[in-house]
């Protein structure tokens, strides 16, 4: 393939961002000049270690010529390698070159009066970055992107996000994603924001299974284990919809394509917890060791209350500690402080997480109201103090750990006010011997300001974004540091057989993480590479010995197709990069300099474009656009199936004819296959056991609200997988291994996991599918009489154990004959208790048309 002849062409900067889409402007996208007939997302995860590419082709279909945009969003963490464009046969590379020499072109573009855009960051977890160019008519271009991640661990699971969003229909439309995980994958599951039935046809995933040997060892005194046969699996994943399938209905021309593609999976481990992998001379450890129990912990929730924290900010944190309050383990102790101007704490010491002190402190959570300026300094001087005085008088726990988490949602204004003097202040305070977890509410704190505090104390820093899900954010960073395992671990490694190795020490882990150690062999290292991590658990010290034969590693990476040559390396090198930047944070101006020096110069051998890199590419000679885009840094409705159990207590509706007034809960009555059985909850009550069905493994529970004739909130419970969906007006909460997902009702839903699918259509039915169970479905009608609503298909898969308020109704079900006096009335017999049921014709419409219904109204 060509490459630009000198002189003839015209550089422009790009200072990346970060997954792909190509899209054209509104006019452009309507006359369809610019046509997309290929997009290809091929991405290859080698333990942990993600390489993806993203490849687009575009043709001219005017006569004219015309400007595609290619736009994309990517990873926060990944870092792009390359970028180029192939028009007609020439290839405009990128080259990656230091920013400060790549802002000097950008500046004299800006200074020639020629557009010059930064792209930034945008939503949580993704950065955009875009590049528009000139095409020829008839003329065809290709787009390229690659960027590489390491996938860190997050309670439990390495997640892939691919962002997909081509915003017209593809004809050749084609994602393959590859793993290849020598401990073994222990579970897989897909997730996606645009899923269809039809598009559900279009993804496969298949597994294969290969053996290895390796070695593990644990000790307190050091006891060997034998060495044991470990299967790893090769796994694939692809999604390819034909053009139909792409489409929103067979009238309209435009996709369904928009919105996530997430791939989740966890690794099985050894008795260890710990893997060495070993390729091209470079060597990766990943320990993780979950079965280790939970140290106690003495926790420190020092929350802000200021004015500025006033109404939705300061509800959802109470709502989070409330539930971060139920989660502490009786083990634990705990303490509160609040601020605004001035700091106050809730008790004078510390004290036990029993249910009587917890129940207190979520009285106490309750009532805080926000008002006031904002004096962090004290209240952070306040819980070191706590936890000093602690310490003195011998009232921690032996083995235990000492945290503070601090949640504010602005900078400083009272008190001491100079932020370095605070970072001064609490460092010196802290003194190494806690540590210290920042939470920034929103855009209006330093986060520059936070993060540099936390990474100085041992902590770190996140950033809650203020939306419906606030207080799931707050409640999932808790889960991070909820567990810890193990405290002042060390990785340890022979000077012979090792060099340039990344951190090799901790202050904490905690479960559902990984932490994850890089290096490079010596030319002439052993033939065994043995490590030891040391570290202290319950007050008393623990080692973990690991061995890894080199050979062996080195002959298993050659196998895969699809496993990229010297990815060890670059992940060594990326990983090494990512330590050196959040170093920088916190260390002094000298040290920062040559921290600095280093990180950019593997960013520029590997060729990263990192937040010290920027990437220069060519453009056709003419086009006079110059671009800049930089590595940010953070600162700154239809007809319910027939054949379902409609539980509501409002209104139920059939679009477009006129809203039908149902009672709280209809059921299907056993046996029949007409009449519904609809249930008023008439007593007072407030927590209902809906059903439960041990063999199912499920139950439901809700909370009635009898003034309003309506549930509050509807929640299932699933066994296996162990999996929990929380409803409610506001959204679907979805929760396993600890992990909280929110959900925006209408928000289109597919997710696909071992023994259980759920989907979410545009109309908000939610659906919770498992093979030979009864289906069960959560839907909020935003209509008339808006309320939450139960549906169950299947019901006849109800074991002969299902119980509960609705549960009874499908044991021992007995009709009485009709009534002489009144027809309509007839007796229900349910386990030994008579209801008196009355036949009402209200009615209903299905597909469409009316239809009379006979519904039998019994009272609880």
């Amino acid at each position: 393939m060509e490459t630009p002849a000198p002189g003839r062409t015209h550089r422009v900067v790009l200072v990346l961002l970060s997954l792909a889409v190509l899209h054209t402007s509104k006019a452009q996208k309507v006359q369809n000049d610019i046509d997309i007939y290929s997009l290809t997302v091929d991405s290859k995860v080698s333990s942990r270690f993600a390489h993806t590419v993203i490849t687009s082709r575009v043709v001219n279909k005017a006569d004219a010529v015309r400007e595609a945009t290619f736009q994309m969003e990517l990873p926060k963490k990944a870092f792009i390698t390359n970028f180029s464009m192939v028009i007609n046969g020439v290839t405009y590379p990128g080259n990656i070159k230091e920013k400060a020499a790549a802002q000097e072109q950008y500046s004299a573009a800006m200074a020639r009066g020629e557009s010059a855009g930064l792209v930034t960051a945008t939503g949580r977890k993704t950065e955009q970055f875009q590049v528009s160019v000139s095409v020829a008519p008839a003329a065809k271009v290709t787009f390229e992107l690659v960027y590489e991640e390491l996938l860190a661990r997050h309670l439990g699971v390495y997640e892939l996000l691919l962002k997909v969003r081509p915003q017209q229909l593809v004809k050749h439309l084609q994602m393959d994603i590859h793993i290849f995980e020598p401990q073994g994958i222990s579970f897989l599951e897909t997730e996606s924001t645009f899923m269809t039935n039809e598009l559900a046809e279009a993804l496969t995933t298949s597994q294969n299974k290969t053996k290895i040997g390796m070695r593990g060892v644990i000790n307190t005194t050091v006891m060997l284990l034998p060495t044991s046969a470990r299967s790893f699996f090769q796994a694939h994943v692809r999604f390819k919809p034909t053009l139909s399938q792409q489409q929103k209905s067979p009238e309209k021309q435009d996709t369904v394509l928009d919105g996530n593609f997430i791939v989740r999976y966890d690794v099985d481990r050894p008795v260890s917890g710990g893997s060495i992998q070993i390729e091209n001379g470079y060597f990766v450890h990943y320990f993780a060791p979950d079965s280790l129990s939970t140290m106690p912990k003495n926790v420190i929730f020092v929350i802000d209350k200021s004015g500025s924290m006033m109404g939705r900010k300061i509800k959802q944190t109470q709502e989070a500690l409330i539930k971060i309050l139920d989660d502490l383990s009786p083990h634990d102790q705990f303490n509160l402080i609040s601020f605004s101007a001035e700091a106050t704490k809730w008790k004078p010491l510390l004290v036990p997480a029993s249910t009587e002190n917890v129940n207190e402190a979520k009285s106490y959570a309750t009532g805080i109201r926000a008002q006031g300026g904002t004096n962090i300094n004290d209240a952070m001087l306040m819980a070191v103090q706590l936890l000093e005085k602690a310490n003195r008088e011998e009232l921690l726990p032996a083995g235990s750990i000492t945290l503070i988490i601090l949640l504010t949602d602005g900078d400083p204004t009272a008190g001491e006010t100079d932020p370095l003097k605070i970072q001064e202040n609490v460092r010196k305070a802290v003194n190494g011997q806690h540590s210290l977890f920042c939470l920034g509410f929103g855009f209006d704190v330093s986060y520059a300001f936070l993060e540099k505090m936390a990474l100085e104390n041992g902590g770190l820093a996140r950033r809650i974004y203020e939306d419906s899900d606030s207080a799931l954010q707050l409640q999932d960073f808790y889960q991070e540091v909820a567990n810890p395992l193990m405290m002042s671990v060390a990785f340890e490694y022979p000077s012979n057989a090792v060099e340039s190795v990344t951190q090799d020490a901790f202050r904490v882990f905690f479960k559902g993480s990984e932490l994850v150690v890089a290096g490079k062999l010596r030319d002439h290292s052993p033939d065994m590479l043995s490590a030891q991590v040391r570290g202290q658990l319950h007050g008393e010290n623990i080692t973990f010995v690991m061995e890894s034969h080199v050979a062996e590693q080195e002959e298993m990476f050659r196998g895969p197709k699809y496993i990229f040559h010297s990815f060890m390396e670059r992940l060594w090198a990326y990983l090494t990069i990512q330590q050196l930047l959040e170093q920088m944070v916190s260390a002094l101006d000298a040290e920062k300099q040559a921290l600095e020096a280093r990180a950019l110069n593997l960013s520029l051998s590997y060729s990263f474009v990192t937040p010290l890199t920027s990437m220069v590419i060519t453009k056709p000679e003419g086009q006079e656009q110059s671009q800049v885009a930089e590595k940010p840094v953070e600162d700154g409705k239809g007809c319910l199936n027939q054949d379902f159990l409609l539980i509501s207590g409002t209104t139920v509706t059939a679009p477009p004819l006129a809203p039908v007034q149902a009672p709280s809960v209809i059921l299907p009555l056993p046996g029949q296959s007409v009449d519904q059985l609809c249930v008023d909850f008439r007593r007072p009550q407030e927590l209902v056991n809906l059903l439960s069905d041990p063999d199912q493994g499920v139950e439901v529970t809700g909370h009635y609200e009898t003034a309003k004739a309506c549930f509050s909130w509807i929640e299932v419970t699933f066994q296996n997988p162990q999996l929990q969906v929380h409803a409610s007006p506001e959204h679907v909460v979805i929760t396993r291994n600890r992990r909280n997902s929110a959900y925006k009702w209408k928000e289109t839903l597919y997710s696909v996991m071992p023994g259980l699918k759920v989907t979410m259509d545009k109309a908000g039915l939610l659906l919770l599918s498992r093979p030979d169970r009864v289906t069960i479905g959560l839907l909020f009608w935003d209509g008339p009489g808006k309320g939450l609503r139960l549906l169950l298909q299947d019901t006849d898969r109800f074991s002969s154990h299902v119980s509960g308020t609705l549960g009874q109704f499908y044991q021992d079900v007995l009709w009485g004959p009709l009534d002489t006096a009144d027809d309509r009335k007839r007796t229900l017999k349910v386990q030994g208790r008579d209801y008196s049921a009355t036949s009402k014709p209200p009615t209903s419409h299905i597909d469409g048309e009316a239809q009379e219904v006979a519904f039998l109204a019994a009272f609880i």
